[in-house]
């Protein structure tokens, strides 16, 4: 199987214009994609763009009566960690810190008092969860330096 990318490869900028429309609406079909995209081609166009992406693999069809409704083959939380990845990698130098910060500064005058007690208990749960992490490894060192003793 091929390395999952993102933005997936091989895939022209169109073809990315519609595989967004895809995973922002959960599923779609040649009409509703064709409904969102700039400049629209015709319906042929659009419907020759999805066979085209769900021949490299990018989305599968379901029936529905007698229309074909199009969904990404990548799982949408998974398709959100390989984009968040990409974006780290090429604008924050691999920082996720940096990037919720440019994101928080971005939306500063959004961000309620609710978001902030949220983040607030995710990063507790970070801290536990590397507090735990840090007691196992210093439980591990010092299973070491005793020998093995315990």
């Amino acid at each position: 199987m091929e390395r999952e990318t993102w933005p997936p490869e091989g895939v022209s900028g169109r073809e990315r214009e519609i595989l967004d429309i895809i995973y922002r609406r959960g599923a779609a079909t040649a009409a509703d994609v064709q409904g969102e995209l700039i400049d629209a081609p015709v319906y042929g166009a659009v419907r020759t763009m999805l066979s085209r992406l769900e021949a490299k693999g990018h989305i599968r069809h379901r029936q529905e009566g007698p229309r074909y409704v199009y969904e990404p083959t990548v799982a949408p939380q998974r398709a959100r960690a390989l984009a968040f990845d990409w974006l780290t990698r090429t604008f924050f130098s691999g920082s996720a810190v940096k990037a919720a910060a440019a994101a928080l500064d971005h939306a500063a005058t959004q961000v309620t008092d609710e978001d902030l007690a949220e983040l607030t208990e995710f990063v507790e749960q970070i801290r536990s969860k590397d507090d735990g992490d840090r007691s196992s490894a210093r439980s591990d060192e010092s299973h070491e330096s005793d020998g093995g003793r315990r």
